[in-house]
């Protein structure tokens, strides 16, 4: 049973790969047009369906970080968030880390948006003369502002992942860290 005969507005009945032909507008041979409303009405939908969804997961968060006892409002503020441990707190080889640089001022406060909940770390650097790096004093000890999330203390060494990791859930996360100087 074919349905356009129950369907007379459906129209003639095409086969697979052939269409109404377009006229050849100068290029010496016909070419075919369109296709049918019905094939494409669906396409469509769905097209509209996919724009109307958000850019981001329903889960996903921001985290608003505010940055205190910051020396001076000179240079930039540094700041790296990551779930990896192996690589904390330079975050440099992780692509899905979430790393911005802000100028520096009294209190600063940084935005990471469309964040997933997960175990995180930060790690802030206060780059007085916006070269890129930390720098040290005798090959040592910092000469800027460092710090880390949950006030993760620096003996030696920078603090390790399990020091300064959070839980991060879903909507908006506010965490304050204070920038800290050793000279």
């Amino acid at each position: 049973m074919q349905l356009r005969a129950l369907f007379p507005r459906l129209g003639q009945a095409v086969r697979h790969g052939q269409g109404p032909v377009a006229p050849d507008r100068g290029r010496g041979r016909a070419r075919r047009s369109g296709g049918s409303l019905i094939v494409k009405a669906p396409a469509l939908a769905l097209l509209g369906l996919a724009a109307a969804l958000p850019a981001a997961p329903a889960w996903a968060g921001d985290v608003v970080i505010t940055v205190t006892d910051l020396r001076s409002a000179k240079g930039v503020v540094r700041a790296c968030m990551t779930t990896r441990a192996d690589i904390f707190p330079k975050c440099i080889k992780d692509p899905a880390a979430h790393r911005t640089v802000v100028p520096a001022g009294k209190t600063v406060e940084i935005r990471f948006k469309d964040v997933k909940p997960g175990d995180y770390a930060i790690a802030l650097l206060h780059d007085e003369n916006d070269n890129g790096k930390a720098d040290r004093a005798l090959g040592m000890a910092p000469k800027e502002g460092y710090g880390f999330s949950r006030d993760a203390p620096v003996r030696m060494a920078p603090p390790k992942f399990t020091d300064a990791v959070f839980k991060l859930g879903e909507g908006l996360s506010r965490i304050t860290i204070k920038m800290r100087y050793f000279l």
